[in-house]
């Protein structure tokens, strides 16, 4: 059975294999970096703006989440600016990290990559030290302090410490850089939306039911609600009686926000917090998950609950909300569009283990990263085409389309985007992201300019389309008005700082303790479906022992170290 499981694994492999050479070409075609010399100088008849006259291929490791199609109208503005020729394309629909793996292995690689990163401590950033260590990488680092934007981030206090780091300039690379992390805001604290995610409840069935959900904030009080509900006797779109409780509007998932006062979880969630001591423990060490597991138990029993909580697909959660057939949601938020006319209003929030409910919030974040394999002629060209499109002038192109035919400017320099755009976006979602930017929905931009973000400073509004549309957003900011979203920021505990996975890389039984890790939540599901609460027990106490042998005590120890050096400072 092993030999027959290893095999199988091989195969997955060549298969990732075959398809990352397959999307990058193979050997016998010309290099994307040598379709043309580089220009080390803009000529005399070419823009401000020009880099050099070449095509650049992209592989991006996020799989369903990129668009491959460019809009060839976009494209030649891009190529009129620049002389780049930019191609996407994406691995990884269902297994980013594996396809990431393969395609280091496989080491055929195109003149950027892309990845997955919204800390140093997930696997792609493991991956990437070890192909980086094997001399994979060019070292970007000189090349960044010469750009206008990207050489923001050797100034003080601009990244993150995880980012700055952990991710960007570690220190066993001396100074050198082979990741470079995107999605960092110009200042700390900032958000694009104003998110309100967590339980939410049908409107109707408050109202009916005479209650305010903002001030059910505790998991049984969120309890007794179910029972009102079911006891209500609410029937969906179609007549049928609801559930009191539905999942998540993307599914099947665990999501604290249900149960934040019987979750273990410090301030990034990962299972990891500190006593009142001062001490950290994870959730294995502490009676909640136990608790937590009691309380889910007692839903699913009494019918509070619906049996497929935390396994259903996506597409039935999505309908399920659609045709009303969950009293509670247990999780959403202001902006999905399967509640469009707020139907669903916030519940709470729940307030915590360790007290009232606080927004919390990073300093900063990064979210998604590149970098530059060694083969690449002319890293230099990829550097400057990152910066220019993380400049105001390539953001407005790959974040607002062409001048004229997607957006107007106003008397300040503003892009105003056309109402038949806005019309479209609004009637035919499909064919609006086919004229090829971010505000339709198309962000290849991203993966190489999508950091130093402000666009409420650089484009006059927060998002796309709001200044000329006053209403696109009014819903979520209803919504967000409701929650008290304003009040709840300003009163924010922000932080900065490493998540408690950050150094699982550098742990010796790391590899070990995260697939301890990945069983202990695995078990937290089979416990909530146990047949009684002994059952439960022993399923919990096989995964604590399993984490112990795998070492958490060490590497609690470790995280202790870690937060001695100001460099590595912890977030909780």
């Amino acid at each position: 059975m092993r030999k027959l499981q290893s095999w199988s694994k091989l195969v997955l492999l060549m298969m990732v294999c075959a398809m990352v050479l397959s999307a990058c070409g193979t050997n016998n075609e010309p290099s994307a970096s040598e379709d043309t010399a580089t220009n080390k100088e803009t000529p005399a008849d070419k823009p401000s703006t020009w880099i050099a006259d070449r095509k650049i291929k992209g592989l991006i490791f996020m799989g369903s989440d990129v668009t491959e199609e460019m809009n060839p109208e976009v494209m030649n503005k891009l190529k009129e600016m620049t002389g780049i020729e930019l191609e996407l394309q994406a691995v990884g629909h269902d297994g980013s990290q594996k396809a990431l793996a393969a395609g280091l292995a496989a080491g055929d690689l195109p003149d950027f990559i892309g990845y997955y990163l919204n800390h140093s401590g997930r696997p792609e950033m493991e991956m990437i030290n070890k192909a980086a260590r094997e001399d994979m990488f060019h070292d970007v680092s000189s090349l960044l302090k010469e750009s206008s934007v990207y050489s923001k981030y050797y100034e003080d206090d601009y990244l993150p410490l995880d980012t700055k780091y952990g991710v960007m300039f570690r220190p066993e690379y001396e100074g050198a850089a082979y990741s470079v992390h995107i999605n960092v805001p110009r200042e700390g604290g900032y958000n694009v939306r104003k998110y309100v995610s967590g339980p939410y409840i049908r409107k109707d069935i408050a109202d009916k039911l005479g209650i305010d959900p903002r001030e059910v904030t505790t998991s049984e009080q969120l309890y007794d609600l179910a029972k009102k509900i079911k006891e209500g006797g609410f029937t969906d779109n179609n007549g049928n009686e609801v559930y009191p409780i539905g999942p998540t509007v993307w599914g099947g998932i665990d999501r604290a926000v249900l149960y934040n006062d019987l979750v273990w979880t410090g301030f990034n969630g990962e299972g990891f917090k500190r006593n009142e001591d001062g001490s950290i423990q994870h959730e294995s060490q502490t009676d909640y998950a136990m608790k937590r597991i009691a309380f889910v138990q007692k839903l699913l029993q009494e019918e509070l609950m619906h049996p497929e909580y935390y396994t259903m697909e996506e597409t039935r959660a999505k309908e399920g909300v659609l045709n009303n057939s969950f009293a509670i949601v247990g999780d959403m938020h202001n902006y999905v569009a399967e509640n469009k006319d707020n139907r669903y209003i916030p519940i709470g929030p729940l307030n915590l283990v360790d007290g009232d409910y606080r927004m919390q919030l990073t300093f900063k974040g990064g979210y998604g990263a590149w970098s530059i394999p060694k083969t690449t002629k002319n890293p230099e060209d990829i550097v400057k085409l990152a910066d220019f499109l993380a400049s105001r002038e390539g953001k407005l192109l790959w974040k607002y389309g062409l001048e004229g035919r997607d957006y107007d400017l106003d008397s300040n320099g503003n892009p105003v985007p056309k109402q038949e755009v806005l019309d479209l976006l609004e009637q035919d979602p499909v064919k609006a992201k086919s004229l090829g930017f971010a505000g339709v929905g198309n962000d290849w931009g991203w993966y190489l300019g999508g950091t130093d973000l402000n666009d409420l400073e650089d484009f006059g509004e927060e998002s796309y389309g709001v200044s000329q549309n006053k209403d696109l957003n009014k819903g979520p900011l209803e919504i967000a008005d409701y929650w008290g979203y304003d009040e709840k920021k300003a009163n924010a505990d922000i932080r900065d700082g490493y998540a408690a996975l950050a150094f699982i890389g550098e742990f010796q039984k790391g590899s070990q303790l995260s697939m301890a890790l990945d069983k202990y939540k695995e078990s937290v599901i089979r416990a909530y479906y146990a047949k009684n609460r002994d059952e439960a027990k022993k399923i919990m106490d096989g995964a604590a022992q399993l984490l112990k042998s795998a070492g958490i005590d060490d590497y609690i120890k470790l995280l202790e170290e870690k937060q001695k050096d100001p460099m590595t400072k912890l977030q909780f």
